[in-house]
């Protein structure tokens, strides 16, 4: 199945018909009518680019920095909750993917594998990602032990001062653990591989967020903190003291206040349309948000990437590096940790043939080649 899959959107069919519907609902769905999860991807046909020729791109280079880590391309595996709800192996099998791809991979701390485990799977570079919790022990205890794993960056997500609503999990009743009744039994049943593949690695919860028995916790004490002000981002760019990203910026404004707290990397991102649905896509708030912070930080365009050339856009409009979460998700629900590296391969090969036909032999080239059309004013 995987040998037939050649986009990021076979790869997506197929996650469609190996999954049970009401996970393939919660992978794929987004906030409200989806307008902005649709929209990140869409927008990107709106940015033309203008390729350079009788360059030569015999050799093409990808590799780069970010955060402080090599990698050999720009591109990065973003934080996502819950991934064995796609496969058993589920976030092991995308950290062992990317390390094999040479890419820095987050682990989100709604992961239902431990930070532990992941770096027992993943010595390559690997980021942690906290929440700001009402309960602030919660974030800071997880930063002292992935510390203490190796972990090389730390990710503080900030665009969700409320959960947003989702209607396709309103009407498939989802949640975690899944609820059963009679229809999504049936739903599962219809789904035998996952259903005996998750019955293998035994019970299904969030790896940190467990009570003294092992069982899933669902106290106050993981609520998110809906009054955080750039003041508890201060306290965390000083309690982790090393490269720190700011994800869900998508404002000019606020990427100079992250700047100015410290931050390492800014992570443009409006949490894949998950949330608010009505902001704009992330590669039309991506120039302003460049043109605001210069080179005081790294800005990491994450949201609606599908194409090696959707990454090859970014990059002329001035990001570092782009980050993917449902790209590998897909793959990863349809073949597994092969099915992550698939994705990965994808949008490597992709990157690559976009470089050599825009005339660009190095990451470094994109922005100095102006390759991005400037927009016109309507």
């Amino acid at each position: 199945m995987l040998d037939r899959c050649h986009s990021i959107s076979d790869l997506r069919e197929c996650a469609r018909r190996r999954l049970p519907d009401q996970l393939f609902q919660f992978l794929d769905g987004g906030a409200e009518s989806e307008l902005t999860a649709q929209r990140n991807t869409l927008a990107f046909d709106d940015v033309k680019l203008l390729p350079r020729c009788l360059v030569d791109v015999a050799q093409v280079n990808t590799s780069t920095r970010i955060l402080g880590q090599a990698v050999h391309w720009p591109v990065l595996c973003s934080p996502t909750g819950a991934s064995r709800l796609f496969h058993p192996d589920g976030e092991l099998a995308v950290a062992r993917a990317a390390q094999r791809a040479g890419t820095l991979f987050s682990l989100a701390i709604g992961s239902t594998y431990s930070l532990d485990a992941v770096a027992a799977a993943n010595s390559g570079p690997k980021m942690f990602q906290v929440y700001l919790y009402t309960d602030r022990d919660i974030t800071r205890e997880l930063i002292r032990r992935s510390k203490q794993a190796g972990y090389a960056a730390l990710c503080l997500t900030v665009d969700v001062p409320a959960m947003g609503k989702r209607e396709r999990d309103l009407r498939s009743g989802f949640g975690m653990p899944p609820k059963w009744t009679p229809r999504t039994v049936l739903d599962y049943a219809m789904s035998p591989r996952w259903v005996f593949g998750q019955v293998r690695k035994g019970p299904l919860g969030l790896a940190h967020f467990l009570d003294a028995n092992g069982k899933p916790e669902r106290g106050r004490s993981r609520q998110l903190d809906s009054s955080a002000s750039w003041k508890d981002v201060r306290e965390i760019v000083d309690l982790w003291g090393g490269p720190i990203a700011i994800k869900g910026v998508m404002s000019a404004q606020d990427a100079v206040l992250a700047a100015d707290a410290g931050a390492t990397a800014v992570i443009v991102s409006n949490h894949g349309g998950r949330q608010f649905d009505g902001g704009a896509a992330t590669i039309e708030a991506l120039p302003q948000i460049v043109q605001a912070v210069g080179d005081r930080v790294e800005v990491i365009l994450d949201g609606g990437v599908r194409r090696g050339m959707h990454v090859l856009k970014a990059l002329s409009y001035g990001a570092k590096a782009c980050s993917i979460g449902r790209p590998y998700l897909y793959g990863l629900a349809a073949g597994g940790e092969r099915g992550v590296a698939k994705a990965l391969s994808i949008l490597q090969s992709e990157l690559r043939l976009a470089m050599q036909l825009a005339g660009c032999p190095d990451i470094a080239s994109i922005r100095a080649a102006s390759l991005a059309l400037p927009r016109l004013a309507c």
